[in-house]
């Protein structure tokens, strides 16, 4: 591990990856794993599937489980990554310790990128697949140690 991601709190407990793309999810887990980001990474296929993994833990379902840090992708089936943000909106009150949302596009449209901002909980969008400097990135705005 490189010396200068010292001054983060990793490993974070979980991340999700929440993508349809298998090479994608692939690829993002294998660079968070191999820069040791997390104790656990899930990928999941859809919003849908997030929302009810979401959902599990708030009924205390699944302990300890709760991600620190979600990259989700704006175009899947089922439930696309603008429908769960509205629905994760309308249930999560996680204003006290917040989940770190963040979207991954591989082709993000002008449009994609304004309604965006309508969301205060995504912090940011990243193009697919992540690299080294993303994740420094990452963890240097939103993980850095106080």
């Amino acid at each position: 591990m490189e010396s200068f991601i010292k001054p983060y709190n990793y490993p974070l407990n979980l991340v999700l990856l929440v993508d349809d793309d298998e090479t994608t999810n692939y690829l993002n887990e294998r660079l968070l794993r191999e820069m040791q980001v997390a104790k656990e990474i899930r990928a999941l296929k859809n919003g849908k599937e997030a929302l009810e993994y979401l959902t599990q833990i708030g009924k205390g379902k699944l302990d300890n489980k709760r991600p620190d840090l979600i990259f989700l992708d704006i175009k899947m089936p089922v439930m696309d990554g603008f429908s769960f943000l509205d629905e994760y909106h309308k249930v999560n009150q996680d204003d006290q310790n917040p989940i770190i949302i963040l979207m991954l596009t591989s082709s993000a449209s002008f449009y994609d990128l304004e309604k965006l901002k309508k969301y205060n909980k995504v912090r940011r969008h990243f193009s697919k697949a992540l690299t080294k400097h993303d994740v420094y990135e990452i963890m240097n705005e939103f993980f850095k140690k106080n």
